[in-house]
């Protein structure tokens, strides 16, 4: 693994939490979560398509889009949710217990997906170490509300 992978993943969380702090606000000014969560999901598609324009990236045969499972589509259902329940609770509850609790969110599905190796994933059993870490979050979440 190249020692930079880390600090892309790093940067990733990084942007989550400002994107969560970001539509909060223009949910407040919209006085809306659900226009500001739309407006966020207009944003991203503009900048995806940039990238694709940019790349040049083709598009994908009808065939291989007809090989994914129906519930493959609905990705973006989820992606809209969390941003919408991001914008309402990020006012209510601060950017570090939410960030905290979609972690561990996270991470109790993760462990789900993994151990019954949903959507075709491969399967990696809970081991007590992974338990052990997955609890240690949830005593986080705690001690970051407390």
């Amino acid at each position: 693994m190249n020692y930079l992978t880390p600090l892309f993943v790093l940067a990733a969380g990084f942007s989550l939490a400002l994107q969560q702090v970001l539509n909060a606000s223009l949910g407040s000014a919209l006085q809306s979560a659900r226009w500001s969560a739309l407006v966020s999901y207009c944003g991203g598609t503009i900048a995806l398509l940039l990238l694709l324009v940019t790349v040049r990236e083709p598009i994908p045969d009808a065939a291989l889009a007809g090989r994914a499972h129906w519930m493959a589509w609905t990705g973006g259902v989820f992606g809209a949710t969390f941003i919408a329940t991001s914008i309402y609770m990020v006012p209510r509850l601060g950017v570090t217990t939410v960030a905290t609790l979609i972690i561990v969110g996270q991470l109790l599905s993760s462990l789900a997906f993994d151990q019954f190796g949903f959507f075709g994933l491969p399967r990696q059993p809970i081991t007590m170490l992974r338990g052990i870490g997955v609890l240690c979050l949830i005593t986080g979440v705690t001690l970051v509300r407390g």
